[in-house]
């Protein structure tokens, strides 16, 4: 598909400094007619100001025979003019525009010959741009932070396009008829194809199944989502994409099983603690998330540990006690000696956060806790420009619900068919919805198929979608069992779950989730608990150490007793959740049902609406409790009425939840 066409002389470099937009985040772009046609400038211009959000500080675009660079700027290390992108190398051979932080690139300074100018700034950027001159594709290996970028080789007319080994960065391409394009965000790069892009089946299917969209599916048919820690070589020959690094082959380590206890905290304590060192590099103000929890409360430590006094902490809390986490922030704070700044919220003002959402998120999202993440981006953003938080802890320590549940249900999987055939008859028979699920659970055939059902927002409902579109794709329990067929041998039920959410939840539901909406206040999130050296040791720590009985994260929680009381530590794990099963029967019901029962809506997409209604009616009566996959279909609606046909929604009505 041919972007749009407009003239424009053979090289072109425009800088545009400063904004009046206090809303941003780093956001890069490119576009490359590889026949050399000049791409097309208006499409380009807007697509970069749908970015402004991302960066509101600078803009820059490069723009020369064929090629156009975009990039909009948040600056956090080197507040100077110096750290201008796209940069060009001193001898004007590569260009880079780049979003991220490269956390050890003082050290890499160190082992860099130093160019033959200088260094011109003391910015992360150059400091990629001369590390990829010395080392090519190999400089990804010595690379330590969160990262998405393209590096143009003016001499070889090549581009090389990479993304960080978590995908804390996002980064989205397309490859279409001889152009290659790239962006931060699908909605911009949609911009870049003529005639704009097409639902993809198969990411449908997928995110009415899971909630989100695992890379490299995009909702968009002609984009792609590049994996994390994948790069993509791009020349007049194609592209072609490698991965780089890889956890899922890591062996747990058997000999660690007979290691001291005391000895394994220390290690792991001093790893939290270099990560966490790490991330403190910034020349604007830093904080951190804080909720009652075990992640944020051993990063929060360990921020003391580095030399941060009194650092500032931020706590989302509830009129409603269930899912109010503020108390036991608070207790937190005040246990580690920090600088407390907490907000509670009622049901009104957190749903007033709903067009936000939908805006921000430019593919269909379900995770509800993007509420309360950008509420508490909202508040931190009044303090400070940089915070630390917890995420990626749960998958690689063990943190969820559902993986001692997971070993306990795997144990079945090892009966006879006609064994376990029979146990599903008899629990199916009862009445009680939890026996249902235990009834269907006892029907996968493998640990991975068992994962999926756990994880999966419909469980055993019929799916939502035409019978013919779920007969032409592949659903996510196939591209589950092809993350898996790397993973090491003799894994037990758990440790195949945590790097299947490593792998693909971590990095398409919740780093998305938290990069978009910390980047919807111009508030840059790192995460600690997703540095490539942790992960790989959590990797080889044997699971009797995640998982213990039916407690979860047991190693990360004996760290945490070092710095707070064993009974805050030990407290039963809430989640960032909000009431959304009482909002869909509250607040949300009226909303919710003039879209469900919009049939010019319904009717753009390939839904059964029988049985997105029967399933709507179910979750109001109480007869099943349906609000994750109801939930699911309503942020589907909204995105087609938003994004795709750009038209507005229902008003909302809102009212307290009794």
């Amino acid at each position: 598909m041919r972007p749009r066409q407009v003239g424009l002389p053979a090289r072109h470099h425009i800088s545009v400094t400063g904004g009046g937009d206090n809303r941003t985040m780093c956001g890069i772009l490119g576009l490359w007619q590889l026949d050399g046609t000049t791409p097309p400038v208006e499409a380009f211009d807007e697509a970069l100001e749908r970015l402004k959000v991302r960066g509101p500080d600078d803009a820059g675009i490069l723009r020369e025979n064929g090629l156009s660079l975009g990039h909009r700027r948040l600056s956090i290390v080197d507040l100077s003019p110096a750290g201008h992108q796209p940069m060009e190398s001193f001898d004007r051979r590569y260009t880079i525009t780049y979003n991220g932080e490269i956390y050890n690139h003082a050290a890499l300074r160190r082992e860099l010959p130093t160019p033959l100018t200088g260094w011109r700034s003391s910015s992360d950027t150059e400091t990629l741009l001369e590390a990829y001159r010395a080392w090519g594709a190999g400089c990804l290996e010595r690379l330590n932070g969160m990262f998405a970028f393209a590096i143009w080789d003016r001499r070889e007319r090549t581009l090389f396009v990479a993304r960080d080994r978590l995908g804390v960065k996002p980064l989205y391409y397309f490859y279409e008829r001889g152009s290659f394009g790239f962006a931060s965000r699908p909605g911009p790069l949609s911009l870049l194809l003529e005639g704009g892009t097409d639902l993809d089946p198969e990411a449908l299917r997928v995110y009415l199944e899971i909630g989100y969209i695992p890379a490299p599916l995009c909702f968009h048919r002609q984009i792609r989502k590049l994996p994390a820690a994948h790069y993509l070589w791009v020349s007049a020959h194609g592209v072609r994409q490698v991965r780089y690094w890889d956890f899922r082959s890591i062996k747990p380590e058997p000999s660690w099983s007979s290691r001291r206890e005391g000895e394994l905290i220390e290690e792991l304590d001093t790893l939290v603690g270099d990560a966490v060192r790490a991330r403190l590099m910034s020349d604007v103000p830093l904080g951190a998330f804080l909720s009652g929890g075990v992640d944020s409360g051993l990063v929060v430590a360990a921020m003391k540990r580095a030399g941060i006094h009194h650092p500032k902490t931020f706590t989302i809390g509830f009129k409603e006690h269930a899912f109010d986490e503020g108390p036991a922030a608070a207790a937190a704070a005040m246990h580690l000696g920090v600088d407390h700044i907490h907000e509670t919220l009622d049901v009104n003002s957190l749903l007033e956060l709903l067009p936000t959402y939908i805006q921000e998120y430019d593919e269909p999202f379900a995770d509800p806790s993007a509420f309360p993440t950008l509420a508490v981006s909202r508040l931190a953003r009044r303090h400070v420009t940089v915070v630390l938080t917890g995420d990626g802890a749960d998958e690689i320590f063990g943190g969820y619900h559902y993986f001692p549940l997971i070993s306990r249900l795997s144990y079945p999987l090892r009966w006879r068919g006609d064994t376990r055939r029979m146990i599903q008859r008899l629990t199916g028979i009862f009445p009680w919805h939890r026996a249902k699920l235990f009834s269907a659970a006892l029907g996968s055939r493998s640990t991975v198929e068992l994962f999926h059902f756990l994880r999966s927002v419909g469980k055993d409902y019929p799916s939502l979608l035409d019978d013919d579109l779920v007969a032409s794709t592949a659903g996510s329990t196939t591209w589950f069992e092809q993350f898996a067929t790397a993973f090491a041998m003799d894994l037990r039920a758990s440790e195949v779950a945590m790097r299947l959410d490593a792998g693909l939840t971590l990095p398409d539901l919740f780093l998305q989730k938290v990069d978009v909406a910390t980047m919807a206040y111009s508030l840059e999130a790192r995460c600690p608990m997703t540095d490539y050296r942790l992960v790989e040791w959590a990797m080889r720590l044997p699971v009797e150490f995640k998982l213990k009985g039916r407690q979860t994260k047991y190693l990360l929680k004996q760290t945490l007793c070092r710095y707070l009381p064993a009974a805050h530590v030990h407290r039963r794990k809430m989640g960032f959740g909000v009431p959304l099963a009482r909002w869909l029967r509250g607040p949300l019901r009226m909303w919710a049902q003039q879209l469900i029962y919009d049939d010019t809506l319904m009717s753009r997409l390939p839904l059964r609406k029988d049985r997105v209604r029967q399933l709507y009616q179910q979750q109001l009566s109480g007869e099943r409790e349906a609000h994750p996959l109801i939930w699911s279909v309503l942020m589907l609606l909204c995105y087609d009425q938003v994004h795709r046909v750009r038209s507005s929604l229902p008003a909302m009505a809102y009212r307290e939840v009794a």
